[in-house]
């Protein structure tokens, strides 16, 4: 029993983690970039890229972003193989951290490799992997796909409000992808249902669950 939460961990990585490739991979290949397909009103797949963190935002250098994602998952990993046999701490709390985990491993994998594997060719002609000319970045140097987009709702400010008077508002703006979805969930569940499980799990916790467990 003190073993399923790391399994269920572990499946929830492999599972994001997949399904989110298999997606950004049939975009990067079936659509050039900026090309849009509307599936809804308020729902539209549209590829872009980006060599920023989640929701296209960026923070700092691209090898920066990717070595800081790399030492953030190596933590969490290391955190869920530490906390995943103490009785305290409950199964919802390491799912939400399997999700974090699993999101920025997604966009690492982007950022890793996708620069080597992919080319880089202009619209209307999509991308091919392992192109006979190479990819179109040196390793770790990669952009992320993005491609979900929900432009929920607009309206135009009224002419009387500063700043924006008269201009557009659209929401939601930001375009995204599975893993940043994952990260995005995780966090807000975490801290919304388990915020009480965001503190220091000692090893003498863990010695006494294993003591109760023998």
């Amino acid at each position: 029993m003190k073993q399923s939460k790391g399994y269920l961990a572990l499946a929830v990585i492999i599972l994001v983690i997949a399904i989110d490739q298999i997606v950004k991979i049939y975009v990067k290949t079936n659509f050039y970039l900026g090309e849009s397909v509307e599936v809804t009103s308020w729902f539209k797949i549209l590829f872009i890229e980006n060599n920023g963190m989640a929701f296209g935002m960026e923070l700092g250098s691209k090898i920066f972003l990717t070595l800081l994602r790399i030492v953030v998952v190596a933590f969490l990993i290391y955190y869920i193989c530490r906390i995943r046999k103490i009785s305290t701490v409950k199964t919802g709390y390491v799912v939400c951290l399997a999700l974090i985990v699993a999101g920025a491993g997604g966009n690492i994998l982007d950022s890793m490799f996708y620069g080597v594997v992919f080319n880089d060719p202009l619209p209307p002609s999509v991308a091919v992997a392992f192109p006979p000319e190479g990819g179109y970045a040196p390793l770790l140097y990669g952009r992320v796909v993005d491609m979900l987009y929900f432009p929920l709702f607009s309206f135009d400010w009224p002419q009387w409000v500063p700043f924006v008077g008269g201009q557009e508002f659209l929401f939601f703006q930001p375009v995204f992808n599975i893993a940043d979805a994952a990260i995005t969930v995780g966090m807000i569940v975490l801290i919304l249902f388990y915020s009480d499980q965001l503190q220091p799990h000692t090893a003498k916790q863990e010695a006494v669950t294993d003591g109760k467990n023998q």
